[in-house]
């Protein structure tokens, strides 16, 4: 995507050092971050300088080829592997391109693995970026002229290599000359929708409000929703999705208000061995997130906290959506029923 003059995407690797952009900056500074090895690329997942299901996705791969440039031997490559793996839980993205890239180099020399891992790495980042562009094409179906979408969090191009997901069909009804307005939730508590999707929507002129995450009731219940687009960190094998925390709440007040609640993941977000939510691990973040808003102070960011200083706090980072609450869920390859046996075929074929 454009930023100014210039054609970014979320995550890349040159010479070794994988670039990605610095998140927690957003939307009051731009800045790339080179991380220089593997473990800084895995700190970099692990503390949010990049996040989103695709993006820590391809940080991984490229993190991971860059353990295995490192490597001196097979033991050197599995501490790699685990140091990547253990970043974070929940985004099946992130499992895919390791478990990938491991695959491919089984039983090969270590030469030969240093080259398939850097070729597989980029060649995961490039599908998941012409993945999220067909999302977009297919998922732009869904939108009329004149409609009002609520989206949750952010799964645009920051999330994802490019283009994103949920609002990669907003982009394209966009580009298509549709009339269209974004409701965007703040999403507490690292305000995601207020910080990045807002920049985002900035970015390409595609009107849009932020919005309080406890207003999207009101303005479903009052009529000025048309479809609810959100992302995906995971979806189990019966269609039961893992989503930034807030997402279930959306998805009932969807269903209560005769609103199609849809969500947009590429395939590679699908996880067969979860066969329900059940079975997704949820990702419990540190306290801090909640006690304290973050913002924009004298050209630097600031912390202030709102909660009492002898409170505890409780922070999961996603939540689960039963399928039942899902009218569908986008892909590249179309659009599907949120069910086992859909989700099944589309694996298959």
């Amino acid at each position: 995507m454009r930023v100014g003059n210039k054609e970014y995407r979320t995550v890349w690797m040159e010479n070794g050092v994988v670039k990605l952009i610095n998140q927690p900056l957003l939307p009051h500074k731009f800045e790339v971050v080179d991380c220089k090895n593997y473990k800084e690329t895995a700190k970099a997942i692990k503390d949010m300088t990049i996040r989103g299901a695709g993006a820590i996705g391809g940080a991984a791969g490229f993190g991971f080829a860059q353990g295995i440039l490192e490597a001196k031997n097979e033991e050197d490559i599995e501490v790699a592997y685990n140091t990547v793996k253990n970043t974070r839980p929940t985004a099946q993205n992130l499992f895919y391109a390791i478990n990938r890239i491991r695959n491919k180099i089984k039983n090969k020399t270590l030469e030969e693995s240093q080259k398939i891992a850097v070729k597989e790495a980029q060649a995961i980042a490039d599908e998941d970026a012409e993945s999220c562009k067909k999302i977009g094409e297919n998922g732009e179906k869904l939108i009329k002229d004149n409609s009002s979408i609520l989206t949750h969090c952010n799964a645009g191009w920051l999330a994802f290599v490019d283009y994103g997901t949920a609002l990669s069909p907003i982009y394209a009804a966009h580009n298509n000359g549709k009339k269209l307005f974004v409701f965007v939730d703040e999403t507490r508590p690292r305000n995601q929708g207020a910080m990045l999707t807002a920049w985002e929507l900035g970015n390409e002129n595609v009107p849009h409000a932020v919005i309080a995450d406890n207003a999207a009731g009101h303005y479903m219940k009052t009529g000025k929703v048309s479809i609810v687009i959100t992302g995906a960190d995971r979806i189990a094998a019966n269609g039961d999705v893992a989503n930034k925390i807030g997402t279930y709440e959306k998805a009932v007040l969807a269903k209560e208000n005769n609103i199609p609640f849809y969500v947009a993941a590429p395939i590679a977000t699908i996880d067969l061995n979860c066969k329900t939510g059940e079975d997704i691990p949820i990702e419990e973040r540190s306290q801090e997130e909640v006690h304290y808003m973050f913002g924009w102070n004298d050209g630097k960011l600031s912390r202030v906290r709102i909660t009492p200083s002898g409170s505890s706090a409780m922070n999961p980072a996603f939540d689960i959506t039963p399928a039942k609450y899902v009218t569908g869920i986008i892909t590249e390859k179309g659009i599907i029923r949120a069910d086992k046996d859909s989700i099944k075929a589309l694996k298959r074929n």
